[in-house]
């Protein structure tokens, strides 16, 4: 079998660099696509580019998508307000695809991981829930 010369090795692994980075645009565009959907077709909402990522309003912000990650979370991922006691409820039940956002956490805030199999009636349930939490606005005292 013959050897590869070291430019063919080179470039052999800069076209699977190549390849991979294009497979993760294409991911990150697709998330962004499939949340923009859900969250637009909800009344009152506008999109705001946030720290360079999607973010979604309806008087307030209610999501923002890290389709990249953002921080220590490395994987493409949702910040969402939550109705009180959802977010504990979730992180205790599904740890796995729940968690405590940085920042937005202390105010019930919920993480939720996109990098594995995506229930998209899930994250559409858990947008509006979101947009429902913000739209109301803070209950009387």
């Amino acid at each position: 079998m013959p050897s590869r010369q070291p430019s063919e090795r080179r470039q052999s692994s800069t076209s699977c660099r190549d390849s991979f980075i294009a497979y993760r645009i294409g991911v990150a565009e697709a998330l962004e696509e499939r949340v923009r959907a859900i969250c637009m077709a909800l009344p009152g909402v506008t999109e705001k580019l946030s720290h360079g990522s999607p973010a979604f309003f309806v008087k307030k912000q209610f999501v923002m998508l890290w389709p990249d990650g953002h921080h220590d979370n490395r994987f493409p991922h949702l910040w969402c307000a939550a109705p009180p006691g959802a977010q504990a409820e979730l992180i205790d039940t599904e740890p796995q695809r729940f968690f405590r956002p940085p920042y937005v956490g202390s105010r019930g805030w919920l993480g939720v991981r996109l990098d594995g199999p995506i229930d998209w009636d899930e994250i559409a349930a858990v947008c509006v829930d979101a947009h429902r939490t913000v739209a109301a606005g803070k209950p009387p005292r």
